[in-house]
């Protein structure tokens, strides 16, 4: 798979709730590193179930993603890696609120699978979800 195609599934799974199938895009040892991470939530996640029991307990917060929209999906010279320019739609499923996050994400991407997401979100734009 290209990174594009895997970044599309990446953004269904994430849409449809299916944190299942967003894990199983991760190599084994793949990692998810969120240097702006919000109060409680980890800032690294090491290893496809760490990624798999964090996704599917975070699936149970009081966000509904509605779309992942892409600005600008950047090459870089190492075929491996992406950039993604990114604004994330949701609304907080209690208030019925919507918002938008913007995001960076860089991605290393082999053999069709994430073995890094660095996920670098504009934390201002996320509304307070206790």
């Amino acid at each position: 798979m290209t990174p594009e195609e895997v970044l599309d599934l990446r953004r269904q799974y994430l849409i449809d709730r299916d944190f299942e199938s967003f894990a199983d895009l991760f190599a084994e040892d793949g990692v998810i590193e969120m240097p702006f991470a919000l109060q409680g939530v980890p800032d690294r996640l090491v290893g496809r179930e760490a990624i798999r029991e964090f996704s599917l307990k975070a699936g149970t917060r009081a966000v509904e993603i509605t779309d992942l929209r892409t600005v600008q999906l950047h090459r870089t010279t190492d075929p491996e890696v992406v950039i993604l320019e990114l604004v994330t739609e949701a609304r907080h499923t209690t208030t019925d609120v919507p918002f938008q996050a913007t995001c960076i994400q860089v991605f290393r991407i082999q053999d069709g699978k994430i073995k890094l997401f660095r996920d670098y979100v504009g934390a201002h734009s996320v509304p307070d979800l206790t």
